[in-house]
């Protein structure tokens, strides 16, 4: 049920077709994409990326090459796929997430690589508006958000009293995100407490101990092993009965409860004009990084009936999807 339409570029074709903002023939680009889940879990986000680069004249087969790396959540092994990438002579590495933007600056030189979204920049660029070097892109509001995911999730839990994270900590984003839920959370009269999850065995244990603390709500960080481990953790919440709210919207409408979040997609069909640019010459430190402009709080209905909770009708007017 669709409360507003948002703008996403979910092109699926697998072969783009011919356009008539054509490359120049001859020259195959070849592309590199360094990501935390593989091709398939991720299609939303790369169909975006494929339907901007098609607006753009970048035809898969004829005039481009991709070269897509999964981390499948095990952050270790950004370095290496980031490398591998490099010995593929791509022109190009667009990415997702701190430790895999981080990876690929790392390995890449003076290959340009552009941040599909980015929760920390300033730990890759000095400045926003002048980021220097080879790396330049989208940064998402991921800290900023946590706070307006705790206000939303008090009002569709009304006896929130306590409230856990589940977050990797070792994710560079996890401890200024922690530091924002205690402060947003102390104001709000809310106690919290963190559940660090390095490897898939720490969430079902992470899980059991909300339970035995008493949780009341849990916040799910956006980490490559969340991402990676959706599935594991949406099925976890239902069977210990736990509302949680969660970094992305396909949690969402894989039957997590509700989401508020940058809309992922968007920021993907915009990486396209990135690649269009640094492609033909434009040096990345000249691109200033983007921040988003698209945001979508997203609920299941059926997931919030099958916890005992009614979602308040001034909750569900702000919706921009729901779930039933």
């Amino acid at each position: 049920m669709k409360r507003r339409e948002f703008i996403a570029a979910l092109g699926g074709a697998t072969v783009w077709p011919l356009v008539s903002r054509a490359q120049p023939t001859g020259k195959v680009y070849r592309i590199g994409i360094l990501e935390t889940v593989s091709a398939a879990q991720n299609a939303a986000n790369i169909d975006a990326l494929r339907n901007g680069l098609q607006k753009l004249g970048y035809v898969e087969g004829q005039n481009l090459i991709v070269e897509y790396r999964s981390a499948e959540g095990h952050a270790e092994r950004f370095p290496d796929l980031a490398s591998e990438l490099v010995l593929l002579k791509v022109d190009l590495i667009v990415t997702r997430g701190t430790p895999a933007v981080q990876a690929a600056k790392n390995a890449a030189g003076a290959i340009p690589v552009v941040m599909a979204a980015m929760g920390a920049p300033f730990l890759v660029v000095p400045s926003l508006s002048h980021p220097g070097g080879n790396v330049t892109g989208m940064t998402t509001f991921s800290e900023e958000l946590i706070g307006k995911r705790i206000e939303l999730l008090k009002e569709l839990v009304p006896n929130l009293s306590r409230l856990a994270l589940l977050h990797n900590i070792g994710n560079p984003m996890g401890p200024p995100e922690w530091e924002e839920m205690k402060t947003t959370a102390g104001s709000l009269a809310l106690k919290t407490e963190l559940f660090d999850v390095r490897h898939e065995e720490d969430l079902r244990s992470s899980f059991e101990a909300a339970v035995q603390h008493h949780s009341d709500a849990l916040l799910i960080g956006a980490d490559g092993l969340t991402q990676a481990y959706q599935q594991t953790i949406i099925d976890l919440a239902a069977r210990h009965r736990l509302p949680a709210s969660y970094p992305s919207r396909d949690f969402v409408e894989n039957g997590g409860l509700m989401a508020y979040a940058v809309n992922y997609p968007d920021l993907y069909f915009r990486a396209a004009s990135f690649i269009d640019k640094i492609l033909k010459g434009v040096r990345p430190a000249e691109l200033p990084i983007e921040q988003p402009t698209k945001f979508e709080l997203t609920i299941n209905l059926k997931t919030a009936n099958a916890l005992g909770l009614t979602v308040p009708p001034t909750l569900l007017a702000r919706a921009d999807e729901v779930f039933e």
